[in-house]
């Protein structure tokens, strides 16, 4: 027998879900620091919503490693150490070379043309200093290429690390004090115009991992 949902509980999904994607948002582009604490009372307030959706919500991100729940019950972005950074840092350089090689076949000239563009709007928000519009710049042009390995497996475990990782980018942007664009990114289009997989590998592996390695070291 299928299991219906009652009408009640169809306005409280509906609420979880935007409050669970808008703070995932948030978190993956680093629009929170390392350590910046979330509460239910505070959750609920901005999404007018009980606390229920607010508290579901959050339990989801803190199952994903998006938050962090201390023994105190204090749900907060994580403060990575140096060896978490390193081992993200690992998984991405093994998961996205894979990733960027499955979609080469499927490279056409169209989405190379528009990674041009997107890696234009990266090289803007270096250029204005601005960290969450080069985050979030820097997430598309990766998953406009990834979403052509039709892999959504091995996408959803990359978009994982990217989500935990959200606050430190944010952080690691700071230290670096960046004013030219990932010189990676031309690197990655240059390959995907030649077909050159071990190129591509090669380019991809260097941009995700060399700014996560000079913070941890």
């Amino acid at each position: 027998m299928l299991l219906t949902q009652r009408p009640s509980e169809a306005p409280t999904s509906a609420a979880h879900d935007r409050i669970y994607r808008t703070v995932r948002t948030r978190i993956m582009h680093g629009q929170m620091l390392p350590g910046e604490a979330l509460t239910l009372r505070g959750i609920a307030k901005e999404f007018d919503v009980s606390m229920t959706p607010a508290r579901e919500a959050l339990r989801r991100l803190v199952s994903e490693g998006a938050l962090s729940l201390s023994s105190s019950g204090r749900v907060s972005t994580p403060e990575l150490s140096n060896d978490r950074i390193e081992e993200l840092a690992a998984i991405r350089a093994l998961l996205e070379p894979e990733l960027s090689a499955r979609a080469l076949p499927r490279a056409h000239p169209a989405l190379i043309d528009r990674m041009e563009v997107i890696n234009g709007t990266v090289a803007e928000a270096v250029a204005h200093r601005d960290p969450v519009a080069y985050i979030r710049a820097n997430l598309e042009f990766h998953r406009t290429l990834y979403l052509r390995a039709q892999a959504p497996a091995m996408l959803a475990l990359a978009e994982t690390v990217w989500l935990q990782l959200g606050p430190t980018m944010r952080a690691l942007y700071g230290r670096l004090r960046r004013t030219d664009p990932p010189r990676h990114h031309k690197l990655i289009i240059a390959a995907l115009k030649a077909g050159d997989e071990p190129g591509l590998r090669l380019a991809v592996r260097a941009d995700v991992t060399q700014g996560l390695r000079l913070i941890a070291g």
